[in-house]
Formats: structure tokens, C-alpha cells, sequence
């Protein structure tokens, strides 16, 4: 049985991670060489028709990836833009705040990284680092965590009225497979760099996060920005859903509907808080 044409098998996303953790790494180093790339191609050239509108129409798409350390942000970032034309979007990943940002406006040092018409933002990581990293590890007060949860969702009105589309995926994944992963990096030369000491806390931090990111839910999950879950335990079917996701909430000419088939296994819409009277 295959899925889209090639020799996966038809199983949900799930049935199929349980699946591959069953197989020798050589079956699916093999499966993937041979076959991952006809499901990517289409759907990057998808990507390139979609930028291609958006410069052509001006739209200013900002997409936002937050999630658990070691959940996959940047590895779908770098799989979204691995064919679209440099000159068109931007990846904003900042460091930590400096000093003089410290004593600005929370927001004043993400607002100049908006997009432009006809351009592409990613954000990995965002202002929301607030609601998560900065709570969970005291790099804030309780009180401006509970300013920011009520700001947001005003923000983020006020950008969509203004003409930004914004996406926001928050990636998830088990905790035994965060300890997986970030061992992983610690083993590996090629990937230290993205081990961080606060990587190091993100275990025994796990159920200080749970609730902060289950509140920052309940407050800044809006109709107009709502917030997508995505299940990342399967990196690679998660980037999948994310592409596919974007592209079929976006209106571009000659679109291959039939590519987008989202699995609702991995993507779920967290529900809609709606406005305050004096929102």
C-alpha cells in the first residue's frame, strides 16, 4: 500500500512512528533516500508558488515556531525554506536580550523583523519566549508574565488588522523523546552548538513548561491567530504536516489541493479564546 504514490505504508502518523522504531536504521535510511523526495518535491514547489503570489500580491506572511526544546523549530524551518528564493524571506532567530533591550518595551525588538509586503518571516523562537523559557526559568517576574499573556492577544489583532498573516505552531513531543534527542546533540560534534545549558534543565524544568505552555494556550490562542500543535515525536512527518498546513490555509493560484491532506494525528487547531468586550 502507498501514500501519495510512493511505497509508505497507509498507516497514521503514529502507527508508522511506532512502526520505524521497530525496523533497522539501514530499512529506513534506505526508505527515506528513496522516497522522501517524492513527497518533499511537490510540495516545495507548492512553497515556490505560493512565494511567488505573495510577492506578486504583497502578502506579509509571519509564521512563528515555538515548542519544547529539542522538538524540531529549526529543523522545519530549514526544510520550508530549503528551495524558496533567499531574497524573499527571512529566518529571525535572536539571542538573548542585550542590555539596552532590556530596558526597552518587551515587543520593541521583535517589531522591526516584521514583514515587509510580499515577504516571508519565520520566527524561531518570539516574543513568546515570555510565556515559556522566561517564566519557567525566573528571567521574568510573575507580573510581567501575566502582562504579557493579556497584551498578546491586542498585539496580534492589531498586526492582522494591519495585514500580516500569521501562523503560530507550537511543536510537541514525548518526554522521553526530548531526552532522546538532547542526548543525541550532546553526542554528536556536528550538533553541540545547539545544546544549550538551559537544553540541560528542560527535563526536570518538563512539568513547570506543561503548565506554562497550557496557559499561554488558554490566553493567546485567538480566531485571528490561533495556536496548531503539532505532534513531533516523527520529525519528518511533523515538517510534512507543517508545509502542508501553511499552504492549505493560503490562497495562491493553482494550487495542488490534493497534496495537503493534513493528519489530524499530528495537527490540532488549539480552540479559540474570544475577544474581551475591550480587546
Amino acid at each position: 500500500i502507498s501514500m501519495h504514490g510512493v511505497g509508505f505504508p497507509l498507516w497514521s502518523a503514529p502507527v508508522y512512528w511506532m512502526w520505524t522504531k521497530s525496523q533497522p536504521d539501514s530499512t529506513i535510511r534506505q526508505m527515506v533516500d528513496s522516497q522522501a523526495y517524492e513527497i518533499l518535491r511537490p510540495l516545495h514547489i507548492e512553497l515556490l508558488k505560493m512565494q511567488r503570489w505573495a510577492s506578486e500580491t504583497g502578502v506579509q506572511l509571519l509564521a512563528i515556531f515555538e515548542g519544547r526544546d529539542g522538538a524540531g523549530k529549526g529543523g522545519a524551518i530549514k526544510c520550508i525554506t530549503e528551495h524558496l528564493n533567499p531574497r524573499g524571506y527571512r529566518v529571525v532567530a535572536l539571542p538573548k536580550p542585550t542590555e539596552r533591550e532590556r530596558t526597552q518595551w518587551y515587543f520593541q525588538r521583535y517589531i522591526s523583523h516584521l514583514p515587509s509586503g510580499g515577504e516571508l518571516v519565520f520566527f524561531d523562537r518570539s516574543w513568546y519566549n515570555r510565556a515559556g523559557l522566561e517564566r519557567v526559568m525566573g528571567f521574568c517576574e510573575p507580573e510581567e508574565a501575566r502582562e504579557f499573556l493579556d497584551s498578546v492577544p491586542k498585539i496580534e489583532r492589531m498586526l492582522v488588522r494591519s495585514g500580516i498573516t500569521p501562523f503560530k505552531f507550537y511543536f510537541s513531543l514525548h518526554r522521553e523523546e526530548q531526552a532522546r534527542r538532547l542526548k543525541e546533540r550532546g553526542n554528536n560534534p556536528l550538533r553541540q552548538w545547539q545544546l544549550t545549558p538551559l537544553d540541560r534543565v528542560a527535563q526536570e524544568k518538563w512539568d513547570d513548561y506543561t503548565q506554562a505552555e497550557e496557559e499561554m494556550f488558554l490566553h493567546t490562542s485567538i480566531p485571528e491567530a490561533p495556536w496548531i500543535c503539532v505532534d513531533s515525536n516523527d520529525g519528518w512527518w511533523a515538517r510534512v504536516n507543517v508545509i502542508r498546513y501553511l499552504l492549505s490555509h493560503l490562497d495562491y493560484p493553482n494550487k495542488e489541493t490534493g497534496l495537503l491532506e493534513v493528519d489530524p494525528q499530528i495537527i490540532l487547531t488549539i480552540p479559540k479564546v474570544e475577544p474581551n468586550h475591550d480587546s
